[in-house]
């Protein structure tokens, strides 16, 4: 038999993202795979049912569930979604682990294998697996947009009949996928931008982009592509440097997150207070709590009438089709390596299988959160 691969409704209120576009839908079906979709599951991405050719539409989740040997989703399932799978499963998606403990001991008491694509490693090989770069970049793009919409001034030069518009001035902190991509927005809007960064070492790809790179003095180099956690020290120098460029800034973009752990505090309620007039913080960290001590996630703040505050969640939501595509392309690269003939054999000794698994066999299997305790 087949493997039966599953693709759920999202449930979360917003999410308007799926797990699969019809041209991966077509390349899974080459491999073997039974592809079924619950009724609808894509309409928010603006794919209807129509569109899946040769996949089976299913009414309703629990019939979806029973008879799924693979899932994919984006969000983490919920306690009930999970009570609907097949003990055994194999599901793939955003897990999410560092938020809900009840949902890893809910994986494990039905032996179900779950690959946290939050949790797939940044290496060579596994770039085009790499889903967490993937919505970011549109994070990084729809940040700016959000920016430039909110803003109290055009973001290019403009030569008028009433004189010659100076650009915006729009300061980039955090130089990862995000980062870079809200670099190059801003530049073709026309914006003269800076960035910073902790690590040293993406001054070279923010001048490459357009941008000038504000150099603190700190640098903090970590792993797996991040930066380490800064010292007291190091956190003041950093402030009185970016300051001063925070207070000339029209936009401030700050993209500095780390999955599963708070966002680091980078802008202080002092140095909100010392920015311009009209001024806009667009704070693509909210997931985290935010890069602003003043974020509050998911709401537009207006400090003292005079400078916006604005914490969106989910960015890549908002862009459901290259989004969907992107992601369900991610999911493709992950998984398809290992089917065979129709059948998932996934392999333990694969550096990427073994570092995104987060449960398996009733166990907890990464590292970072085998502290979960397992009730069986």
């Amino acid at each position: 038999m087949p493997i039966r691969l599953a693709i759920p409704n999202e449930i979360l209120p917003g999410e308007r993202r799926v797990a699969l576009e019809p041209g991966v839908a077509q390349r899974l079906a080459k491999l073997g795979v039974e592809v079924c979709m619950e009724k609808g599951a894509a309409l928010s991405a603006h794919f209807p049912d129509s569109a899946f050719a040769g996949v089976t539409i299913i009414d309703t989740p629990q019939e979806l569930y029973k008879n799924a040997d693979l899932i994919f989703k984006v969000q983490p399932p919920t306690e009930a979604e999970i009570s609907m799978m097949r003990d055994g499963a194999v599901i793939v998606g955003f897990m999410a682990p560092h938020k809900s403990e009840a949902m890893i001991t809910s994986l494990c008491q039905k032996k179900i294998t779950a690959l946290a694509m939050e949790l797939v490693p940044r290496i060579t090989r596994a770039q085009s697996m790499d889903a967490l770069s993937s919505q970011a970049a549109i994070a990084g793009y729809k940040g700016v947009l959000m920016g430039a919409d909110l803003a109290s001034v055009f973001f290019p030069m403009l030569t008028t009949a009433a004189g010659t518009i100076r650009p915006a001035r729009v300061l980039v902190i955090g130089a990862g996928v995000a980062g870079l991509q809200a670099i190059a927005t801003a530049k073709r809007l026309g914006a003269i931008v800076e960035a910073y960064d902790v690590r040293s070492a993406t001054k070279e790809q923010c001048e490459s982009l357009g941008a000038k790179f504000v150099n603190t003095g700190v640098k903090a180099e970590g792993e797996g592509g991040y930066a380490r956690e800064l010292t007291d020290d190091e956190k003041r120098q950093q402030q009185e440097v970016l300051a001063r460029h925070v207070s000339l800034s029209d936009v401030v973009i700050t993209t500095a997150a780390i999955p599963g752990r708070p966002s680091p505090k980078i802008i202080t309620r002092d140095m909100v207070s010392k920015m311009k007039n009209g001024a806009v913080i667009v704070d693509l960290a909210s997931e985290g709590g935010g890069n602003c001590e003043l974020t509050e996630p998911g709401k537009t703040v207006d400090f003292e009438s005079r400078i916006t505050i604005h914490g969106p969640l989910n960015v890549a939501s908002q862009t459901p089709v290259h989004a969907s595509e992107m992601y369900a392309k991610n999911l493709f690269n992950l998984i398809s390596p290992f089917i065979k003939d129709g059948n998932l054999v996934l392999d333990w000794k694969d550096e990427v299988i073994a570092t995104c698994t987060l449960t398996h066999s009733g166990e907890v299997k990464s590292e970072r959160y085998r502290r979960v305790e397992v009730t069986k």
